[in-house]
């Protein structure tokens, strides 16, 4: 793995690799010595960064199901405030615990967005309070259950486990430490103003159309290949944007083949067979424009959208699960040694209480094991509240905790390995077998799915936010934090994420929806709310499910498998609707082709080193305004976006505000302006990673200078 020169000035030399016999490592600030950790400014960034990035994330976990990395671009924040607006630039440990405690934002929502869209989409009557309760409570077991696990994964395995995302940001908060004129927050801020704009333009004021759509910039043609069920599509947003750079060229188009995989083969194939038929042929569940079910519908009769849902996207949520499935299978070895870890680290109780040294001192173990006894005290109470039976609540208490013990050591070793966490299929295998357990103990129905909603809430949110957490310890271990503030203020980080998701999912859930209505006509994506609310529908609705079609998706997963196709991202791309991942294309796209600009190597390896920076800004800024959005979209302050929708008309129809698009905006104008307006804004990342490089190259001469 290669690193960046410039901070071998501020980190050691053996940071990144394995220690030799009798070489010890020394942080950039030695246990000896102690700087400022905590203070004011540091509780006050940390907070509103953590509630800015929460309701970012949210924003955009729900839109497109990918939750931002809030880590990276909080540390570039923390660096670049510290050094702009005070006197005395903060400390590097400092800047960690601001960090640390920020990026508790995208950890609590991934549990969240992953799993109670599903409360919405079932129409369980979701409470903010059980949301905020669920998510706190995930959290705090996380942490508790991680911080014995902290020694073996940070210090004993010391440059045995690449940690790739824990790297990337130590790297740019050491950068904060090197001599020289940093304008790297410079270059985030402008592509954050940019995703803003475009998004707000777009979506909100609605100058052009950003969804694109083969029937209408096709012509003729694309109207032709509609009446076969063969259409696509491309949603032209930052957002999607700024995916597509983050995640590259390979999985972006790897991602698309699924997409393209299900709506230019297999709709069109289901609808060639099924237009001539006068039969009802199975389906999954699917709902009408007003939420209605659809039982008795003809294949002949169904839009594109409905073929998707009925009978397309089950092979994807075949796929997906089986995808999930191998996962688990291939880090088998992980799982079994980190069960016995997670056992090993319940008995080590004295040996980490004689521990002196600031740089190896954790909680008192003791108290972190009260600590677990009482969150998982607390849920069980939280559980006996919410179905009012004992015996169901102990039942609850126990999945939860067995399955958050067992996985916690699973997630970190993941994040130490790849840099990924495998939540969603921990989450989903938890869902289905707490289904099961509930079931057998007599509680199905709505309480049954409500409250293995909450479960899987609570499971994935402990997960989620161990194996965050990781990363937080392994770079405090580099720059030399003392883990037991680390550990201390990230529970401050827990339950102030907790309390904005709660804020946030009734803010999204009431402006835009995640079922398609007339009073919601562009409801947020929510794939993995989707998919949790389908299977846990059927399950505990005891009803007929798609049986065959799941085992169609999940033989693809196998079939990908055995080609060395990265199953779980091509799965993802078939389950997913194919604007979203024809914008994500777009964006690897042009991550690549920025990657491949400059005259010189050292030119070229700078713009590609902007990617970074420049994603996260484009993500950042479009779920920012996504938010502002939101709000402007509420019912109960009147709908204030109908004041300055230019592409849109309100009509009032019962006292709520109808959103209707002008012919112009929904035809070739709209959607041309779109295209080419989508096409500048990769030109603008362009320009912009072309500044930063240059802004890098010029700090690096003056510092050979020196």
């Amino acid at each position: 793995m290669e690193h960046s020169t410039d901070n071998s000035k501020v980190l050691p030399e053996n940071a990144y690799r394995e220690l030799r016999e009798g070489e010890e490592f020394i942080p950039y600030i030695p246990a000896n010595k102690k700087v400022i950790e905590i203070s004011p400014r540091v509780f006050i960034y940390g907070v509103l960064l953590n509630i800015l990035f929460t309701f970012a994330a949210a924003y955009l976990g729900l839109l497109t199901g990918n939750v931002i990395e809030a880590a990276i671009p909080i540390a570039i924040l923390a660096v670049f405030l510290g050094k702009v607006l005070h006197k005395r630039p903060n400390t590097i440990a400092e800047n960690v615990m601001i960090q640390s405690i920020g990026a508790g934002s995208g950890v609590v929502v991934a549990g969240v967005v992953f799993t109670l869209p599903a409360l919405y989409i079932n129409r369980l009557n979701p409470n903010m309070f059980h949301i905020i309760v669920s998510s706190s409570l995930g959290g705090f077991l996380g942490i508790l259950l991680l911080i014995p696990l902290r020694r073996y994964f940070v210090r004993e395995m010391h440059g045995q486990l690449p940690f790739p995302e824990a790297t990337a940001t130590t790297e740019i908060i050491a950068s904060g430490e090197v001599k020289g004129k940093d304008r790297s927050g410079v270059i985030l801020l402008l592509a954050t103003g940019a995703g803003a704009l475009f998004d707000f333009l777009a979506e909100t004021v609605k100058l052009w159309n950003s969804g694109l759509e083969s029937t209408v910039l096709l012509g003729k043609k694309g109207v032709a290949m509609a009446k076969h069920q063969i259409t696509f599509g491309i949603h032209g947003l930052a957002a999607f944007m700024g995916i597509g750079y983050i995640v590259g060229l390979r999985y972006a188009a790897v991602i698309a083949a699924g997409s393209l995989l299900s709506f230019m083969v297999l709709i069109p194939l289901v609808f060639y067979f099924g237009q001539h038929l006068d039969i009802v042929i199975p389906h999954a569940p699917i709902l009408g424009p007003n939420g209605e079910p659809l039982r008795n519908m003809l294949i002949r009769d169904m839009p594109t959208g409905v073929i998707f849902k009925a009978y397309v996207q089950p092979i994807g949520i075949g796929a997906l699960a089986m995808a999930g499935f191998m996962g688990i299978v291939k880090m088998s070895r992980i799982i079994f040694g980190s069960f016995s870890l997670g056992i090993k680290a319940f008995k080590a109780t004295k040996e980490n209480a004689d521990v002196t040294e600031r740089t190896d001192k954790d909680i008192d173990p003791k108290i972190v094991l009260l600590g677990q006894l009482a969150m998982v005290v607390i849920l069980g109470i939280f559980y006996w509240i919410l179905v009012g039976d004992l015996t169901k609540a102990l039942i609850a208490m126990g999945i939860t905790f067995i399955f958050s013990f067992l996985f916690t050591a699973v997630a970190a070793r993941a994040i130490a390995i790849v840099g990924t966490n495998p939540v969603s299929g921990m989450t989903l295998m938890t869902l289905i077998i707490s289904s099961l357990i509930l079931l057998a103990a007599g509680l199905h129905g709505n309480s049954g799915q409500y409250l293995a909603l909450i479960i899987g809430c609570a499971v994935c949110t402990a997960l989620s936010t161990a194996g965050g957490f990781i990363t937080d310890l392994k770079i405090g271990y580099w720059i030399g934090v003392t883990p037991k503030t680390q550990q201390t203020f990230k529970f401050i980080g827990i339950l102030v994420a907790s309390l904005s998701v709660g804020v946030a999912m009734w803010l999204l859930a009431t402006s835009y929806g995640f079922v398609k209505t007339p009073s919601t006509p562009n409801p947020l994506a929510a794939p993995q709310g989707k998919l949790m609310a389908t299977i846990i529908s059927s399950m505990m609705s005891k009803s007929d499910m798609p049986y065959l079609l799941y085992a169609l998706g999940a033989i693809i997963a196998l079939i990908l498998e055995m080609a060395k196709v990265p199953a779980l991202a091509f799965a993802l791309g078939m389950y997913l609707p194919i604007h979203i991942n024809l914008g994500v294309l777009a964006g690897g796209f042009t991550a690549w082709a920025i990657g491949k600009a400059g005259k010189s190597a050292a030119e070229k390896q700078a713009i590609a080193g902007q990617g970074i920076l420049i994603a996260s800004g484009l993500m950042a800024g479009a779920a920012l305004i996504g938010i502002v959005a939101a709000v402007l979209q509420l019912t109960a302050l009147g709908t204030p976006v109908r004041f300055i929708s230019v592409g849109h008309k309100y009509i009032n129809v019962g006292g709520k505000w109808i959103p209707e698009a002008h012919k112009w905006f929904e035809g070739a104008i709209g959607q041309t302006i779109g295209l080419v307006m989508f096409i500048l804004l990769g030109l603008s990342a362009y320009l912009l990673a072309k500044k930063g490089a240059k802004w890098d190259l010029e700090r690096q001469k003056s510092q050979e200078n020196e």
